[in-house]
């Protein structure tokens, strides 16, 4: 991703999509799928590294995503929030890593320049309206506690923790939507905000 620095990129992607009532990664999306069209903003991020967890749905993602490029995690917990997909996700993190990047499997408008900015030790992007945002950085200081997270916004009490300095990427434009309801997809759809 940057001379000298091997980053790993972490796709979230292994939720049940209770709240939408059908998996979201599949969601029809830009000719796709809403995992492929975020798998391919991954890709573009020049990760040395790129892993995605798989939970719910495993099967039919398999099946109709593109993985290429990417190493699926497995997540048998996957129900018990995306903790434990951080979590599980870590054992496959490439030892040779010096950060790892956060980014959510049901949000394509991550512009690739963001993540390239984003610095350590937990590096986080500032969108317009003062509203922090993914994607999340995490330098290898913080490994050992992303190997231990458990719970839905885990990853939120460790950023706020004040355990670790938090550098925040100011980011022009608002947190680009993602999808938890049939509301925000037919929003991710028309291109409104959030």
């Amino acid at each position: 991703m940057s001379e000298g620095v091997f980053v790993t990129g972490l796709v979230l992607a292994a939720g049940a999509s209770r709240r939408l009532g059908r998996p979201k990664q599949l969601l029809p999306y830009g000719g796709r799928t809403l995992l492929d069209a975020t798998l391919t903003m991954a890709r573009s991020c020049g990760f040395d590294q790129l892993l995605v967890t798989l939970g719910g749905a495993a099967t039919q993602v398999r099946e109709v995503v593109d993985l290429s490029g990417c190493e699926p995690v497995d997540v048998p917990d996957y129900g018990t929030g995306c903790g434990s997909s951080i979590a599980h996700a870590m054992d496959a993190v490439d030892p040779r890593a010096d950060a790892v990047v956060l980014l959510l499997g049901d949000q394509p408008g991550i512009d690739p320049e963001d993540v390239r900015r984003l610095r350590g030790p937990i590096g986080v992007c500032r969108y317009s309206g003062d509203e922090l945002g993914h994607p999340f950085r995490f330098d290898r200081e913080i490994f050992g506690d992303l190997r231990v997270l458990h719970g839905d916004k885990a990853v939120w009490k460790l950023l706020h923790s004040g355990r670790y300095a938090v550098n925040e990427t100011p980011v022009d434009g608002p947190v680009p939507r993602d999808v938890d309801t049939d509301q925000d997809y037919q929003a991710l759809l028309s291109g409104r905000p959030r």
